[in-house]
């Protein structure tokens, strides 16, 4: 049986775990849902949204310095960890799916809803 994980590290982490990375290294947090759910409510340290099921996120990946720690997050963490899983193909070796966003914004990170910027 094939497994994806079988030459990479683990892209997954808790919140708890993306919690303490975030106070030892900054990094560029990503939105890998599409704009209408970005638009809907985003985690206010999100630096770019770049959406996985139309391509936009794919296509963004040639421009990212792979020397960045990269955090991504969805709506419920799956396509948040396909695009993790993505960039670790890519070469890029800190890449973290930190998970969902309602999950997130439960465990106290900051969200903008709507129009709240």
């Amino acid at each position: 049986m094939f497994n994806i994980f079988s030459n990479s590290k683990s892209v997954d982490i808790s919140t708890e775990e993306f919690k303490q990375k975030l106070e030892q290294e900054a990094g560029v947090v990503i939105d890998v849902r599409t704009k209408d759910e970005y638009n809907a409510g985003h985690l206010k340290i999100t630096n770019s949204q770049h959406d996985f099921l139309n391509g936009e996120f794919q296509n963004q990946i040639e421009n990212l310095d792979k020397d960045e720690t990269y955090y991504l997050y969805c709506r419920s963490g799956n396509r948040s960890g396909q695009a993790a899983r993505i960039m670790q193909k890519e070469g890029f070796e800190n890449v973290y799916n930190v998970g969902g966003f309602d999950d997130l914004a439960d465990a106290g990170f900051e969200a903008n809803y709507g129009n709240d910027e």
